[in-house]
């Protein structure tokens, strides 16, 4: 690594070096109001730290880190009640529940780190490690092993570039890919965008928006947040608990923290029925990006209404109106994603465990925890 490229790690966000959102003003998600967010309201089994990079004495790079404790988990997902979940479950208890992540395992994209001016791939994948052996070392001290390291959510030039340098003998994996809508310039409105279905599509559409009558959906401001804040966190957390796989679970004072720390650059949406908070959809403004974030709803209200469908809906809808270029929708439910139009892009991770021999068979032991999904990519527009 160059002489001149030196980094330090912190744990408190009022520690942070003064032009922190100066280096990260690209990326909402390495700013000081979202990193306050982690700090206030991360999932009880993680620990944030965050990274800052200089090079001679002036900050040019900044990047998150992660800890999690799957030992603190009640559930790694309840969905798949099965031998090979049981399996799974209990090789994560005893040989991977002490996981450091260089990036954000809490959303989809490359969001790991950031730099306010060029830097080539043999500098980054070198700083990376060496954060990693810190935090290695550091978690150490404190008797605590760390069992796997992750860097997370890369696109394929990234990848790529990080493979050929520093990263060449660390694993590169593969999960499900990110969902992303490049949306169209051309499109202003709601009916510009159904106008481009085709008939099939179209007629999906108008199902589900039959379906949904008798619910309204409003924005909530940060009062309403907190009045329904243990409703927002029971709606997500049935969400969360039925995902095929789980690394954690958010904080109840999660949403109203984003809220009072991004305030307009975080949206909440609710769906009411009778008076009755059903189900909320939240996003997160990123420049030109529109990122999803975590839902919630009511199971047997969602099957009668079609209620995922419509919010997936909601969400083009409100980037289109608010002209963002594409819209993030992450990595699950892959094939009604692309009924409205999102498209999968592939995203490597790199992935090594701490014990040698575990490492030395890494590409056939991790293939098979990773929960594998069959889908069928949709195409909706003429």
């Amino acid at each position: 690594m160059d002489q001149n490229i030196t980094f330090s790690i912190y744990q408190k966000v009022s520690e942070l070096p003064k032009k922190w959102d100066e280096v990260s003003h690209s990326n909402a998600f390495l700013q000081i109001p979202y990193l306050q967010v982690l700090e206030h309201s991360a999932p009880t089994n993680m620990e944030c730290f965050y990274i800052g990079i200089f090079e001679s004495n002036e900050l040019i790079g900044v990047a998150l880190a992660q800890y999690l404790n799957l030992n603190k988990l009640e559930s790694f997902g309840e969905r798949d009640q099965c031998l090979k979940t049981y399996i799974r479950n209990f090789v994560f208890k005893n040989f991977a529940s002490h996981v450091l992540f260089l990036g954000n395992n809490m959303i989809t994209g490359q969001n790991g780190y950031v730099f306010s001016k060029p830097m080539n791939y043999e500098c980054i994948s070198e700083i990376l490690l060496n954060c990693s052996d810190e935090l290695i070392g550091y978690f150490r001290s404190k008797n605590i092993k760390i069992h796997i390291v992750s860097f997370k959510d890369f696109y394929k030039n990234s990848a790529t570039e990080l493979k050929n340098n520093a990263f060449a003998p660390i694993y590169e994996f593969n999960t499900q890919p990110n969902m992303i809508f490049e949306l169209d310039s051309n499109w202003h409105s709601e009916a510009d965008y159904v106008s481009a279905f085709t008939k099939k599509y179209r007629d999906q559409y108008k199902r589900a928006r039959k379906k949904s009558e008798g619910i309204t959906t409003r924005e909530l401001n940060l009062e309403e947040i907190i009045e329904y804040e243990s409703r927002i966190y029971q709606l997500y957390h049935y969400v969360a608990k039925n995902a095929p796989f789980n690394t954690f679970f958010l904080a109840e004072n999660h949403f109203t923290t984003f809220k009072k720390q991004c305030g307009n650059r975080f949206v909440l949406i609710g769906y009411f029925m009778n008076n009755e908070l059903i189900g909320f959809h939240s996003l997160l403004l990123n420049g030109e990006v529109l990122e999803t974030y975590f839902l919630g709803y009511d199971e047997q209200i969602q099957k009668e209404k079609m209620l995922y469908l419509n919010m997936l809906y909601n969400m083009t809808v409100f980037g289109i109106e608010n002209r963002f270029e594409k819209i993030i929708f992450g990595r699950t439910a892959l094939e009604i994603k692309s009924s409205i139009g999102a498209k999968p892009i592939m995203m490597s991770g790199f992935i090594f465990h701490t014990n040698k021999l575990i490492n030395k068979y890494i590409d056939k032991i991790f293939p098979k925890l990773e929960p594998t999904l069959a889908w069928q990519q949709r195409h909706p527009f003429k």
